[in-house]
């Protein structure tokens, strides 16, 4: 092969190459080139994001649709698809890492060991880490969990904290794993466990989903505060910017407040069972200061 052949061939790569990476880090212009949006949510994590009908609903979904439309103006695409992917607690990060979707919106909490491989928008909601029990079971706290069984899902932050209070309360429990929160509250209701740690507001939507609401109860001190994000691409300044700005544009115009209200404080699907969830005082600060914040 002669010298400019070889030229030729090097720059060839070298272009496939940088068109790869650019193409690879710009999440717009993989939208654009696929035609459609594909967004990652969650099966069971009522009413932050879930499916209803084979149709993904939720504060999160509503959010994230306000995302979408905010893209199809960035790319003058009005007709563009909207197409939604139910992930898990354990492939999350790993369906958008590898392309399979474009953006997270679900129950993820934003983390500085998660930021290692993602990137994260303003935070539209933030967590309380308690636990579920059986009305009936007479624990209050995590000391009376001793010797007993709990559960949380595979691949979630919640599982951290119980083995924190392990330590600090010297308490031995037997950790239990369900592979998503429906899983994780079947092994709660059907005696397996004792209890369940996870998110608040997952807690509160399983309840509610439950044949008999009144047999379970949230207990015990706030574990942890985390915020959810919708999970981006590392790497990708536009999409990001563009997440941020439709996030804190529907804190500062009231429109946060309104789904909060519509999820959290009146009948949703499938039951119309009313959580009536008051809002915290984690929540009402980030809605003073909208940021992308993670946590330890």
């Amino acid at each position: 092969m002669g010298f400019l052949s070889k030229l030729t061939l090097v720059s060839t790569c070298l272009c496939t190459t940088l068109i790869g990476t650019v193409h690879a880090a710009d999440t717009l212009e993989k939208i654009k080139a696929n035609g459609k949006i594909v967004i990652g949510n969650r099966e069971s994590s009522d009413p932050i994001s879930y499916v209803v009908d084979g149709h993904a609903v939720g504060y999160a979904v509503d959010v994230c649709n306000s995302v979408a439309d905010e893209i199809k103006k960035e790319l003058n695409l009005p007709n563009l698809k909207v197409v939604y992917k139910t992930v898990t607690s354990a492939n999350r990060v790993s369906e958008l890492l590898e392309g399979h979707i474009d953006m997270e919106c679900g129950t993820t909490s934003n983390t500085r060991q998660r930021q290692q491989q993602v990137t994260f928008s303003t935070s539209y909601y933030v967590t309380e880490v308690r636990m579920a029990v059986k009305a009936t079971s007479g624990i209050k706290s995590i000391a009376d969990l001793d010797g007993k069984a709990v559960v949380t899902t595979q691949g979630t932050t919640s599982d951290k904290y119980i083995k924190m209070n392990e330590r600090g309360q010297q308490i031995n429990v037997k950790n239990l794993y369900g592979k998503d929160h429906s899983d994780s509250f079947d092994v709660l209701a059907s005696g397996k466990a004792e209890a369940f740690v996870m998110d608040d507001n997952t807690l509160a939507g399983l309840i509610a989903r439950s044949a008999n609401p009144k047999a379970f109860a949230i207990v015990g001190p706030v574990l942890s505060y985390e915020p959810y994000g919708i999970m981006l691409a590392k790497g990708d300044p536009k999409i990001k910017a563009l997440a941020d700005r439709v996030v804190t544009g529907m804190w500062k115009s009231g429109q946060m407040d309104k789904l909060y209200k519509k999820w959290f404080q009146s009948p949703i699907p499938p039951k119309n069972v009313n959580l009536w969830m008051p809002t915290s005082d984690s929540l009402k600060r980030l809605k003073e200061r909208p940021n992308d914040a993670g946590i330890a």
